[in-house]
């Protein structure tokens, strides 16, 4: 590969790495072309992008985006998957590539904004539920005490409603004698 183009494939990838939400690693040794192809196809259909990187070029990139901290996680061969949507997306279709194949695809680590993640943090990605779940359990969270305070606030003015009609019939009652 002749340097110009070189540079060009680092600026590219420097590219990917300052638009992605989260690039996750992964070792794709014994990985068979077939293999790669599907693993390629699935990721492609959630719009996340893999790529086979050389390391020193995404040193380079890395450097560049102002990203140093994804180069702890680039050793040995590596293809890189890059998310640019939703982050728990790109862990989720790798742990279900590898458990549903039985691929010898092992994930290396991730980065997600500056932070480094860990193999075992990317599964733990994988795991929580879709970004709607988590809004709907949140909101539902915070609906219960407002609807808590609106039954107190609620129950004083109920009451005083009580003491009121009562003392209105005891008065009706009262001039009828």
């Amino acid at each position: 590969m002749r340097i110009d183009e070189k540079k060009e494939v680092v600026e590219e990838l420097a590219a990917k790495l300052s638009r992605c939400n989260i690039a996750i690693t992964t070792d794709y040794r014994g990985l068979p072309v077939a293999e790669m192809t599907e693993l390629r196809r699935r990721l492609r259909q959630r719009d996340i992008e893999y790529r086979v990187v050389k390391n020193t070029m995404v040193r380079f990139a890395a450097e560049k985006a102002e990203k140093s901290e994804f180069t702890s996680i680039v050793n040995g061969p590596i293809a890189i998957a890059f998310g640019y949507g939703d982050i728990t997306e790109p862990a989720k279709a790798l742990i279900d590539y590898i458990r549903s194949s039985g691929s010898g695809l092992k994930i290396i680590g991730g980065l997600l904004d500056r932070r480094v993640l860990t193999a075992s943090e990317i599964a733990n990605l994988a795991n929580l539920p879709p970004k709607e779940v988590l809004v709907s359990k949140l909101l539902g969270g915070m609906k219960g005490p407002i609807i808590g305070l609106v039954n107190v606030l609620n129950a004083n003015i109920t009451g005083f409603l009580y003491v009121l009609n009562a003392r209105m019939k005891q008065l009706e009652g009262g001039n009828s004698d």
